[in-house]
């Protein structure tokens, strides 16, 4: 990434608006050395590994998206992953103007109308487009979605196990995700981790704060604990 990094810096000397920083941004990842989005076989757990997706010079939205970040803040650029659901999305920030880029679409500038097609894709018909669809994702939460998208694929293979080893990563990452202690727990009970389902939820009830979901993880628990014993 280095290399990458260095040919953006090169590719970038004068360039003073936003349209000439994502051209460059592109030209260097997407024609320079050739990343593309992986459509063939999408759902290849390479296309979620940061190595493999460099080796393979191909991978899914999020995987790529990394990459041009890394790239871009390299030069300081302010660029940032969405909280855009279904379809990870960048948007890159320079003297009041705003891009929203498709990682998958070899970093393509997004339209309003775009985003609006791209969001009613996924089930509801008469969706909008909100804020929220334009805030920017923390690195925790990018890298998480990335993880997320491995330990989905090894759910649908039945491959609990390592789906469980995987989400282990997602709490290393970001620890403080109430969901994510929950899905462990969840997830050790079917692989019959008793122990470590009843330590999960334990963690999950003392970091929920609504009642309805405390009251179902308490229920689920004291089930937990019969088994246990």
């Amino acid at each position: 990434m280095n290399l990458v990094a260095d040919d953006l810096e090169r590719a970038a000397t004068g360039l003073n608006s936003l349209d000439e920083r994502v051209a460059a941004l592109n030209d260097v990842i997407f024609a320079a050395y050739g990343y593309e989005g992986d459509r063939r076989t999408y759902d290849d757990l390479q296309n979620a590994n940061l190595i493999r997706v460099i080796d393979r010079r191909r991978g899914l939205p999020v995987a790529l998206g990394i990459l041009m970040i890394c790239a871009a803040r390299a030069q300081g650029w302010d660029i940032a992953g969405l909280r855009f659901p279904g379809h990870f999305l960048l948007r890159m920030d320079y003297r009041g103007q705003r891009a929203i880029l498709d990682p998958f679409e070899k970093g393509k500038p997004k339209a309003a109308a775009d985003l609006r097609a791209l969001l009613r894709t996924q089930g509801d018909e008469a969706a909008e487009l909100h804020p929220e669809h334009y805030e920017a994702a923390s690195d925790r939460e990018v890298l998480v979605r990335l993880q997320n998208n491995i330990k989905l694929r090894q759910t649908q293979r039945g491959d609990n196990l390592a789906a469980a080893t995987t989400l282990e990563t997602m709490l290393w990452i970001a620890p403080q995700d109430k969901h994510l202690w929950r899905e462990k727990a969840l997830l050790a009970a079917q692989l019959g981790q008793i122990d470590g389902a009843v330590t999960a939820l334990e963690e999950y009830i003392s970091r929920e704060t609504l009642d309805g979901p405390r009251h179902d993880a308490a229920m689920l628990l004291q089930k937990l604990r019969g088994q246990e014993a």
